[in-house]
């Protein structure tokens, strides 16, 4: 009597996932990058607090963080009568400030990036304006900033002015240069397709030349925050730069201290929005 075999049941096929598997990062590693600039934070307070301790210098030269505190808590609020530094807040010098850095490194930007488009696709005009650009960039702010108090008077035009100055060649340069290295291929390629000289600038050029054009946007915002105090050194008040000028010429280190940490953890903040906008802009950098 014959039997027919008996199929055994395989094991059911496993099915993959479509599309790729996307990791998510590690919670560790989210916890580390938080922690790190916390505790290079700490300890950074910690040899502050003794050094000031230490006797080393007078409290005029290093005040201790305490100090440094109340003084923040004394140019934010309005005490004895006074309001804030020089009867304006922390808050708004701060935003005096920022809004001279927006105008005038704003300025200085959009014109690098309209320089640094025409250079790098004219060559005479690069043969023309680079030498000047050069020059430009190596001036420290305080080399001509009498020059421009002549000309433009105390009021805001020669710190506007010195900002857009300062701002102008890092952009311009870094523009020029990320210009001139577009592949001359991909030029190629978009006219033999028919497009136009516009099309060429405006497909194939400015793409490629952003990258590096906000890298020179962070270089000149950086450039603009460095000679802020030397813009506000002219009736630079109110402004964090001019209460800094301020505050120094009456050995007021405590509201000194203020408004470099003012200025520095601004300029963090500002940097960190531009790295956003680039990363929202420019998605394709460092993958291609």
């Amino acid at each position: 009597m014959s039997t027919t075999p008996r199929l055994e049941e395989a094991d059911p096929v496993p099915v993959p996932a479509e599309g790729p598997v996307r990791r998510r990062p590690r919670a560790p590693g989210r916890l580390r990058h938080v922690l790190l600039p916390l505790a290079s934070l700490v300890l950074f307070l910690v040899l502050w607090q003794v050094s000031a301790a230490s006797g080393t210098w007078s409290e005029t030269l290093v005040p201790p963080p305490a100090r440094v505190w109340d003084a923040f808590v004394d140019v934010s609020t309005t005490h004895d009568g006074v309001r804030g530094y020089n009867g304006t807040y922390l808050v708004e010098h701060l935003g005096i400030s920022l809004r001279r850095i927006a105008f005038g490194a704003g300025t200085g930007i959009a014109a690098g990036v309209v320089f640094g488009l025409l250079m790098g696709t004219v060559r005479p005009l690069r043969s023309l304006f680079e030498p000047w650009i050069t020059f430009l960039r190596t001036l420290p702010p305080l080399a001509y900033f009498s020059l421009l108090v002549i000309w433009l008077g105390i009021n805001e035009e020669p710190k506007i002015t010195l900002l857009a100055v300062a701002a102008f060649p890092p952009v311009a340069v870094s523009t020029t240069t990320a210009v001139a290295a577009v592949p001359r291929s991909l030029v190629e390629a978009a006219r033999a397709l028919g497009g136009s000289r516009w099309d060429v600038v405006k497909d194939i050029v400015v793409p490629s030349a952003l990258p590096e054009t906000f890298t020179g946007v962070r270089l000149a915002v950086g450039v603009a925050y460095s000679s802020l105090v030397a813009a506000e050194l002219v009736n630079g008040l109110p402004g964090i730069g001019g209460m800094v000028k301020d505050a120094a010429n009456y050995n007021n280190t405590p509201v000194v201290f203020v408004g470099i940490i003012a200025i520095g953890v601004s300029g963090l903040v500002i940097d960190g929005l531009l790295l956003r906008l680039e990363r929202a802009v420019v998605p394709w950098r460092g993958r291609a």
